[in-house]
């Protein structure tokens, strides 16, 4: 293993704590003895060109520091290579380290572990979502993703929110919320698990978890194991107005799983198609329906 490992930074992750996180990561990494190389962009684009050059050029570990935007942007450079990936989670989400069982929002102790598993050559295999928007017949290749691909009530509540400049932060995102309740239908949805029969229902939602949550810590694949081969797909059921606004609470426990109107399948993998609805992953848009996902095993070495 190269002794230079790559930090990933995103300087304006978490309202800033982004860049002062990175300082406690580099020290711990020297403090083990290795020499550290800080990677930054303009952009995502020029982040991620930067980080597929370090890669290429040889890295004994990428570290990413920041939300899952930045661990989003990683696994495009990572997937399917032996470099292994650390994560200093100081984002808004955090969703990929705490499916993992990562320090949140302590990167001195998430500096000193990712330190330590490449000292001790402690390193987890988990799989990784590959999905492609588009006609499910074409082969586009596509974008990777460590957590959840969601679609429906959720994604146009993420659509309604990018749209909006104010309020900032998260509140926006609870306005969006509101006025997607007040204009909420259900949505005729085509999906298909494992190249079967097409299932065609309305629903809410749809989501299609490698890890158990999203939006910062809502456990909406809650079952959902990153390394077992198998997404967790989630369809939230037609129901009216009331029963969701009952539902939704629950998904920061796991415990609508159990709620009738939802229904859990496993599937390696998955095709959505429904009109006017846009995809996300890792909470990134991915562009509108159809779309189709495929767990593929083992694709991504993560410290921990």
């Amino acid at each position: 293993m190269s002794a230079e490992i790559t930090l990933f930074v995103n300087p304006a992750a978490g309202r800033g704590r982004g860049a002062h996180a990175a300082q406690p990561a580099a020290s711990a990494l020297r403090a083990a003895g290795f020499s550290v190389r800080t990677v930054l962009g303009a952009d995502a684009g020029d982040a991620l060109a930067r980080l597929r050059t370090a890669v290429r050029e040889g890295t004994g570990a990428v570290i990413a520091v920041g939300g899952d935007g930045m661990v989003s942007l990683a696994l495009q450079a990572l997937a399917g290579t032996l470099v292994p990936l650390g994560v200093v989670a100081v984002g808004t989400g955090n969703d990929f380290a705490r499916a993992l069982g990562l320090p949140v929002r302590e990167p001195a102790q998430a500096g000193r572990l990712a330190a330590e598993a490449l000292k001790e050559g402690r390193v987890r295999e988990i799989d990784l979502g590959r999905a492609a928007a588009g006609s499910p017949r074409t082969d586009t290749g596509g974008t990777w993703y460590g957590t959840v691909l969601c679609s429906g009530f959720d994604s146009r509540v993420n659509d309604r929110g990018n749209r909006m400049r104010l309020p900032a932060g998260r509140f926006k995102y609870d306005l969006a919320m509101l006025a997607e309740l007040a204009a909420f239908t259900p949505i005729p949805y085509r999906i298909t698990l494992d190249d079967g029969p097409v299932m065609e229902t309305e629903a809410v939602l749809v989501a299609v978890g490698n890890g158990s949550s999203y939006g910062g810590g809502m456990r909406i694949c809650a079952d959902a194991v990153p390394d077992d081969g198998l997404f967790d797909v989630v369809v939230v059921g037609d129901c009216s107005r009331s029963t969701l606004l009952k539902v939704f609470p629950r998904v920061y426990r796991g415990t609508h799983l159990s709620h009738p109107k939802v229904t859990v399948h496993r599937a390696a993998k998955v095709t959505l198609e429904a009109a006017g609805i846009t995809a996300y992953a890792d909470g990134e848009p991915l562009g509108p329906l159809p779309v189709t996902a495929e767990c593929v095993p083992a694709a991504l070495r993560v410290l921990g």
